[in-house]
C-alpha cells in the first residue's frame, strides 16, 4: 500500500489538477457533520520543494462527498489555520501549494465536504517543511581601476536548473540594492557595468534563478572602484618677458599612465578656455607664439591618461603670462635750426632702448610730401644737414630694444629753414 501511495504522489507532482481552486476564502460558520468520515492523517503524504509542497491523501468514498477543503497554518508566524483552497472534485486526491516560502514549516488539515454544504471534522495536523533555498554562485569577482566601468565575473552555477542570473548593485551612499541586469543562460558569467563616475565605489551581488522561477540566496558581496582621473601637473611657470612668445614649463604628473597634456588658453582668468596644443608626455615645455607685443593670456594644463581620461580643468588654477611689451617711446626735448641744419635732442624713457628710428617727412606743399626712415640712430642727438630752405620738415622718433621691438612713434616735431632774400630783391 505504501508503494502505491508513493507512486501516486510522484504522478501528482507533475500534474496540476484543474479541480483545485485556491484562495476560496474561509467560511464564516462551517456546518460540521460529525457523522461524516474524516481524512485519515496517516494517509497523507507529501513531497517538498523550495517553493512548493505537494500533498496526497486517501480519498473518501461516500456517495455524498463533493470535494475537500485544504486548511493551512504558517507554523513560524502566527500558527493560525486558514482555508487556502477548495478541491471541487472528490476524485482528486492531490494538491500543490505554491504559495509557500523556502525553509519554512507549515501545518495542514483536510476536511471533506458534501454537495449539501456540510463538512467533516478536520484531519489531525500534518506538518511539512519546505526545503532551504539554494545558494548562489560559489565565486564572484569585481575588477577595479577600469575607466568609468566595473567588470563583474563569476563562476557558472553548478545547478543545471539555473536559467539566468539577477545582478544587483548598491553604493556606500545608498540604502538599498537595485537590480541592474538580468543575464540569461547559466553559462554567461560576465557583465560590465558602464557609464559610471570616476573614482566611485560600488558593491555587487548575484542571484541565480531556476527555470521555474526559484530565486537563490544572494551571493557574496563584492566591491570595486572605478579608475580615478589622472593627477594634475605640478607647478606651472609662464613667462612675461619674451618677445613675440609666451613660454610654458611645468612639472610632470605623478600619475604613471599619463600619455599627454592638453594646454588651454583664455584672455581672462574666469573666461572660456580653448585648447591650443596637445603635448606628448615626454614634453613639459611649450612656446606659444604670439604676434602682438604685451599680449596677456591665462593658461591651464590638464593631463590625459592611457584610457583617455582627462583631469578636471575646473580644478586647475589659471596662470597668467604675456609677451614682452613694446619699449616706451622717447621724449623729444629740443628741435631747432642751427645754421644750415636742423638739430633734434631727446631723452630715453626706457632702459631697454638700444637705438632709435627717425622718420623724416619733407613737405614742399600741401599736396606733396616724402617720408624717409633714418634707422638705428644711437645717442640722444641728431643733426640733419640735408635740408633745403623753404621746405617744412617733420620729425618723429621711435625706440628700438635689443629684440627689435618698436615703440609707438612720437608726435611730429616741425622745423623749416627760411629762404634767403637777395639784396636785389630787397631793392
Amino acid at each position: 500500500m505504501k508503494k502505491s501511495i508513493t507512486s501516486i504522489l510522484s504522478v501528482g507532482l507533475i500534474v496540476l489538477f484543474s479541480g483545485c481552486q485556491q484562495n476560496a476564502g474561509t467560511p464564516l460558520k462551517p456546518k460540521i457533520d460529525a457523522n461524516l468520515p474524516m481524512v485519515a492523517s496517516d494517509s497523507v503524504r507529501h513531497i517538498s520543494d523550495i517553493n512548493a509542497i505537494a500533498l496526497e491523501w486517501k480519498k473518501i468514498t461516500i456517495p455524498q462527498a463533493a470535494g475537500y477543503y485544504i486548511i493551512r497554518a504558517d507554523m513560524q508566524e502566527d500558527g493560525k489555520f486558514k482555508r487556502i483552497a477548495t478541491v471541487k472534485n472528490k476524485l482528486v486526491t492531490h494538491y500543490l501549494d505554491t504559495n509557500v516560502k523556502a525553509n519554512s514549516k507549515y501545518g495542514y488539515k483536510l476536511a471533506v465536504f458534501t454537495d449539501k454544504g456540510f463538512e467533516s471534522r478536520t484531519s489531525d495536523v500534518y506538518v511539512v517543511s519546505t526545503l532551504p533555498n539554494f545558494e548562489s554562485v560559489s565565486l564572484i569577482e569585481a575588477t577595479s581601476d577600469l575607466p568609468r566601468q566595473i567588470k563583474i565575473l563569476w563562476r557558472p552555477h553548478q545547478n543545471p536548473r539555473v536559467a539566468e542570473y539577477i545582478l544587483e548593485k548598491t553604493a556606500p551612499t545608498k540604502g538599498k540594492w537595485e537590480k541592474i541586469a538580468t543575464i540569461e543562460n547559466r553559462l554567461n558569467v560576465e557583465y560590465i557595468d558602464e557609464d559610471l563616475d570616476d573614482n566611485e565605489i560600488f558593491m555587487y551581488r548575484l542571484k541565480a534563478v531556476t527555470f521555474d522561477g526559484i530565486v537563490s540566496n544572494a551571493s557574496t558581496i563584492v566591491s570595486a572602484t572605478t579608475k580615478a582621473l589622472p593627477g594634475q601637473i605640478k607647478t606651472l611657470e609662464v613667462t612675461r618677458d619674451l618677445p613675440k612668445k609666451i613660454q610654458l614649463a611645468w612639472g610632470k604628473s605623478d600619475t604613471k599612465d599619463v600619455m599627454y597634456y592638453n594646454i588651454y588658453r583664455s584672455t581672462s582668468a574666469e573666461g572660456s578656455y580653448t585648447k591650443i596644443k596637445t603635448a606628448p608626455v615626454a614634453h613639459n615645455r611649450f612656446d606659444d607664439m604670439v604676434s602682438d607685443d604685451g599680449k596677456i593670456f591665462f593658461y591651464k594644463i590638464t593631463t590625459v591618461d592611457v584610457d583617455n581620461l582627462e583631469s578636471k580643468i575646473d580644478e586647475v588654477t589659471p596662470v597668467m603670462g604675456s609677451t614682452l611689451a613694446k619699449p616706451k617711446m622717447p621724449q623729444i626735448t629740443l628741435a631747432m635750426i642751427e645754421g644750415n641744419k636742423i638739430v633734434l635732442n631727446w631723452i630715453a624713457t626706457d632702459d631697454r632702448t638700444v637705438s632709435y628710428n627717425i622718420y623724416k617727412t619733407s613737405k614742399e606743399n600741401w599736396m606733396s610730401s616724402n617720408e624717409v626712415l633714418i634707422p638705428n640712430v644711437t645717442g640722444l642727438r641728431f643733426e640733419d644737414p640735408d635740408v633745403v630752405r623753404g621746405i617744412e620738415y617733420n620729425y618723429r622718433l621711435q625706440s628700438i630694444d635689443k629684440h627689435g621691438l618698436l615703440s609707438e612713434v612720437t608726435n611730429k616735431s616741425s622745423q623749416m629753414l627760411p629762404k634767403i632774400i637777395e639784396k636785389e630783391q630787397q631793392k
